[in-house]
């Protein structure tokens, strides 16, 4: 805040603090006086009490509230608040003295037209410290309150970040991992001149297309998700070939179902990495349901007894179990099972919830 600015705050809270004070010299003018009196020795006898009054106030408002109560040192504020008790009313006692001296010494011989007991003029200035300081500490709840939510606002953001940060360097890791076992194949095929290479290589730039862009969108449709799975099975099967046996089945998709990218690709391609049957031939059977907006997908594929176990641990088993729970958190469950004989995954997915945090 520069200077002008602070000058200007500091010029609104002097008017406001006036106006305060010039409505409590009102108050104390309406209840000190009685029907006839004379408005002008009234509002005399009562300015008297202002000055004790500010200073009780601002003793309380500034210094007890903010220093003994607000940090709950109770015992000490209760010793402080009983001394300012005292000496205010001992400095109100000697106002109201002075006050009826003044007011009198101006002229007034008959009855005094100040009616209230020195009682009821304590109970009046009190009342203004009161009031005062109940508004003070609701304005330090607020004040706190509103801390509160900003720091809570400022966790939650950093965890956001965080967690936005965490999603791209799996995302990274996965494509790579993925062009990777791609580029094996299509270099294992050309290995042997095999005529499917061309071929090949334009399904990989089919599946870069969509790994390299399409996988920068929070969501998309979940039938293209699929068709790039029926991809890159066609890309292992020029692969596998005779060694291949899959079965794909997928539930017509609705043209609205989505899905956060590379959620599902995956967990294909890691069951070509690692499947293989005791006979040199790999068995693999992909199913994909939808009951309203509920998705199930499942994936069997076969262990043979040399076969390298993943148990859930390859990077890309890995790396998707954790988007799944920044992503879909509650929303999902996934199960991995390894019988020895086949390797099996289960996704549950409700389609209907907004992936948390997608980015």
């Amino acid at each position: 805040m520069n200077l002008s600015g602070a000058f200007l705050e500091l010029g609104k809270r002097f008017l406001l603090h006036s106006l305060f004070w010039l409505v409590v010299l009102l108050f104390f003018t309406f209840f000190f006086g009685f029907e006839d009196a004379d408005f002008k020795t009234v509002v005399t006898f009562s300015a008297f009490f202002l000055p004790v009054t500010i200073g009780t106030t601002y003793v309380f408002v500034y210094r007890l509230i903010p220093k003994y109560l607000i940090p709950k040192r109770y015992l000490t504020f209760t010793l402080y608040s009983l001394a300012a008790f005292l000496i205010s009313a001992s400095y109100i006692t000697i106002s109201a003295f002075y006050g009826i001296m003044i007011t009198v010494g101006y002229g007034y011989e008959e009855k005094f037209p100040i009616t209230k007991s020195l009682i009821y003029i304590l109970i009046s200035v009190y009342l203004v410290v009161a009031i005062a300081s109940a508004f003070s500490l609701l304005k330090n709840n607020y004040s706190a309150a509103a801390k509160n939510e900003e720091l809570k606002n400022r966790i939650l953001e950093a965890q956001l970040k965080l967690k936005e940060q965490e999603l791209q360097y799996l995302k990274m890791q996965i494509h790579p991992h993925f062009l990777f076992n791609t580029l094996n194949t299509i270099y294992g095929l050309s290995l042997t001149n095999n005529q499917a290479t061309p071929e090949m290589i334009l399904q990989l730039s089919d599946l870069l297309d969509y790994i390299l862009y399409q996988t920068k969108k929070p969501l998309v449709k979940l039938e293209d998700e699929v068709n790039h799975i029926k991809n890159y099975i066609d890309l292992e099967k020029k692969r596998f070939r005779e060694d291949l046996d899959i079965n794909f089945h997928s539930d017509p998709i609705p043209e609205n179902a989505q899905i956060a990218p590379m959620l599902l690709l995956p967990f294909v391609e890691n069951s070509f990495k690692h499947g293989k049957g005791n006979d040199g031939k790999l068995k693999i059977m992909i199913e994909l349901s939808l009951d309203d907006e509920i998705m199930d997908f499942k994936i069997i594929n076969s262990l043979g007894e040399k076969t390298e176990r993943s148990d859930g641990e390859g990077i890309g088993l890995e790396n998707i179990q954790r988007r799944l729970q920044i992503l879909y958190e509650n929303d999902h469950k996934l199960k991995v099972e390894d019988d020895n004989d086949n390797f099996r995954v289960s996704l549950n997915l409700n389609l209907a919830k907004n992936p948390t945090n997608v980015r």
